[in-house]
């Protein structure tokens, strides 16, 4: 085949929530059954029509292939095995005449329904998106039903844009997938390559009758060292796969894109692969300088194809060095005479446009550039790839004045929180022995398998309708804290009256566990509509970090003290860990991220020393984002370990033996970290363990963990309410692996996204379920 030329300018993706999280709203309003599946599609196709305008007018192409149709209405991977017919077993029931899965058995498999819990999620490489986990046997039926990717393409088509599908390659989506519980062991969903391939085929010659010319096949999992299966094996699957895609006949031109780092040693395969592009990720990957430092098979081979240069950080919001990712641009050039621009990832991880931002400061505004900035210096780069360096001139230059005046603004950097770091010391990392700790927290008199939850409570359309109040001025300061009070008290007396030992005051004064602190922290600013998607629908705001961190003020103190004075059961005070206040951050690129995680851990031991003062003897830390972070080379690994647990240590270490530290993590695949988990020395240790039905105990089994730990029972991230019969079965299965008197009981995670009804009762069933444990270990003991 011939391939029409690669666009000069693109991105690998661009934010699909919407403006103003149009598509939240209305995947939400289908669900609630206020909406058809109609009036969702219609919604969905606005927005897709609104974006291709959108890019075009920043200067990507109507008719080259430069916009991609990256449009999901939950996630990428969920969208690539429903196209590929890779349906769990239990979900056999929503296959429509032809096979296929309609819109709402989609969902249905993202969200679970009655009994059938919902495919696994967990976090997309180091980025702080979560993706659903497909689960492959032996028997899965690979067919295509593609029908919404050609017809995504074909509705541009129409409008008159050529733009270019982008579908999960088959490689990724194989290493992400999991085995299903019906598989035999020792399988390996990798083991279906050669049967999904052909699939895949078909969907590019369809894609390729469509019209299409290009099509973007997202393959990250080639860069990552982390993926549970033997390098030389992933390396190998790049011949396997596209020795086949790239022999079809009838397709478009493909471009691999290899996201999220350097491909290293998967490099020369790729090279190899007869596809059109190799999309290079060159903000936190690297490329070597010149064809003499390649072996010279993949040096022609490399010199052969398109290098799709990804230079323009897709994963944070800094308007960036922009003459240095020229500069990489050029030199790339001496290893292919056909080079194009691009963002480093997709845009999905950035905000929409930092125009909307009314009330950020100027001059931090001018360092920034979210999706649209990024489309286009993207645009820019590309012309001047086309015209000449001088073309650009005055582009370049306005960007490195911003980045000037960044280093040199009030705040960036403070002299009085640099002195502090200068000076810790080692013993400033660790507390007592963990053997004197438990002798001290004798005194809390908790129960054998302890309940609690982890933090918040419900966001009632009450609670968001008083800081809306609070913000736009209707009401006053002193009217929304009796607001907060009075929902506190309604948290603490329904904990009192389900029978729960270790109570938490809801969070209804927090916005998010990362924005609260922001806003009450140095160095950071927050944004009105910076939104980005977490998973599904759901979208968080991240806060920018811009300076140096320092507390000026107790942040959590008074409303921990109130809901203690409420009830005789202890309280948990509930902290946000300083990994997590990066990873969910949008955070400076300017110092070492060590560095600025001690920043926040000495704010966070000042606030833990305070609550102490208070009376609260239970204090929880939550770092559910400390695997997001871990860098998928093997090699970098061990020192984000060492400050990432070192922070955390830094943080909980000035706290009295007596004082019982807890800690949480989510949707991760724990095995990894387990001995960082370790580390962290944490006295109590939650963690997702419900949606994966308690996986991560082997794990514990195995590693030596000695510390309280609660395995999560229920999975907070679905409207599902688990039966009393499921939870028992859950503690069951922990308790057979891990001693009863270091086990705690929780849901998985926070429950600000639920409602309350579903709540209460999935609370009822984990006391009801604990205490029938709790009884059959009291029989088995006598």
């Amino acid at each position: 085949m011939t391939a029409r030329p690669f666009p000069t300018g693109t991105i690998l993706g661009y934010p699909r929530i919407g403006r103003r999280r149009e598509l939240k709203r209305a995947v939400e309003s289908f669900w609630a059954g206020r909406i058809d599946a109609a009036e969702l599609e219609a919604t969905a196709a606005g927005l897709r029509s609104a974006t291709r305008e959108r890019l075009a007018e920043l200067g990507l192409g109507r008719a080259d292939s430069a916009i991609p149709e990256s449009f999901s209405y939950y996630d990428q991977v969920l969208d690539a095995a429903v196209a590929v017919g890779a349906i769990p077993a239990r979900f056999e029931r929503l296959r429509g005449a032809d096979g296929g899965v309609d819109l709402a058995g989609y969902f249905t498999i993202a969200r679970g329904e009655g009994d059938d819990a919902p495919l696994e999620m967990t976090k997309w490489f180091d980025s702080n998106y979560h993706y659903l986990v497909p689960e492959i046997s032996p028997t899965t039926r690979f067919e295509l039903h593609a029908e919404r990717i050609v017809a995504e393409f074909v509705e541009a088509r129409d409008a008159g844009f050529l733009t270019r599908p982008v579908v999960v390659g088959p490689i990724t989506f194989l290493l992400l997938a999991k085995a299903a519980d019906d598989a035999p062991a020792g399988f390996r969903p990798i083991d279906r390559l050669d049967e999904l391939v052909p699939v895949y085929a078909q969907l590019l010659a369809e894609l390729a009758a469509a019209g299409a010319e290009w099509v973007q096949l997202d393959e990250p999992a080639l860069v990552s060292e982390s993926i549970d299966e033997p390098r030389a094996r992933v390396i190998a699957a790049i011949a396997a796969a596209y020795d086949v895609l790239g022999a079809a006949d009838d397709r478009p031109a493909i471009f691999v894109a290899a996201p999220y780092g350097s491909l290293g040693d998967a490099l020369p395969a790729l090279a190899a692969a007869p596809v059109e592009a190799i999309g290079l990720d060159l903000v936190r990957g690297s490329l070597p300088d010149a064809l003499d430092d390649l072996d010279p098979a993949t040096a022609e081979s490399l010199a052969a194809k398109t290098l799709v240069a990804g230079v323009v950080d897709g994963h944070n919001i800094w308007r960036g060095d922009l003459a240095a990712a020229f500069a990489r641009v050029e030199a790339v050039q001496s290893l292919s005479g056909s080079v194009a621009v691009s963002t480093s990832t997709s845009l999905l991880h950035v905000p929409h446009d930092v125009d909307d931002e009314s009330k950020l400061d100027p001059r931090l505004v001018s360092w920034l550039a979210f999706a649209d900035q990024k489309v286009a210096q993207v645009a820019a780069l590309a012309r001047g790839l086309a015209e000449g360096r001088g073309a650009i001139a005055e582009t370049l230059d306005a960007a490195s004045v911003a980045l000037a005046d960044r280093a040199g603004a009030p705040g960036v950097r403070v002299p009085s929180v640099r002195e502090r770091l200068a000076v810790l010391q080692p013993t400033d990392f660790s507390r007592a022995d963990y053997d004197e700790r438990l002798l001290a927290q004798d005194s809390l008199d908790l129960p054998e398998l302890p309940t609690t939850t982890i933090g918040s409570f419900p966001q009632t359309g009450e609670i968001r309708r008083a800081r809306a109040g609070l913000v736009g001025g209707t009401i006053t300061a002193d009217a929304y804290d009796g607001l907060m009070r009075d929902e506190i008290e309604r948290v603490i007396r329904l904990q009192e009256d389900l029978g729960l030992d270790v109570l938490v005051h809801g969070e209804p004064e927090r916005n998010d566990m990362v924005q609260y602190f922001a806003e009450l922290l140095d160095g950071f600013a927050v944004t009105e509509h910076g939104w980005v998607q977490s998973y599904g629908s759901r979208c968080t705001r991240p806060s920018i970090l811009w300076g140096d961190v320092s507390r000026p003020a107790p942040m959590t103190v008074a409303w921990a003290e109130y809901a203690q004075s409420l009830t005789g059961q202890h309280v948990k005070g509930m902290l946000t860990g300083p990994v997590t206040i990066l990873a969910w951050s949008f955070v400076r690129d300017d110092l070492p991220l060590g560095d600025t995680a001690r920043q926040v851990a000495l704010a966070l031991r000042d606030e833990i020393a305070d609550l102490e003062a208070a009376g609260i003897r239970i204090i929880q830390v939550d770092e559910p984002a400390l695997r997001e972070l871990l860098p998928l080379k093997l090699a970098d690994q061990p020192a984000y370990l060492d400050w990432s647990v070192g922070s955390f240590r830094l943080a909980t270490a000035g706290a009295a033996s007596a004082t019982q530290v807890h800690t949480h993590l989510c949707y991760s695949e724990f095995g990894v970290i387990i001995d960082a988990i370790k580390n962290l020395d944490a006295d109590v240790t939650s963690i997702e363990a419900a949606r994966s039905r308690m996986e991560v105990v082997d794990d514990l089994a195995t590693s030596g963990f000695d510390h309280g730990i609660g395995p999560g029972v229920y999975d907070i991230h679905s409207p599902r309410v688990p039966s009393i019969d499921e939870v028992t079965t859950l503690l069951e299965r922990a308790v057979r692996e891990i001693p009863a008197n270091r086990l705690w009981v929780n849901p998985d995670c926070g429950l600000k996204t639920r409602g309350y009804d579903e709540t209460v009762a999935s609370l009822g069933h984990i006391i009801a379920a604990t205490r029938a444990v709790r009884a059959s270990l009291s029989v088995a003991a006598v």
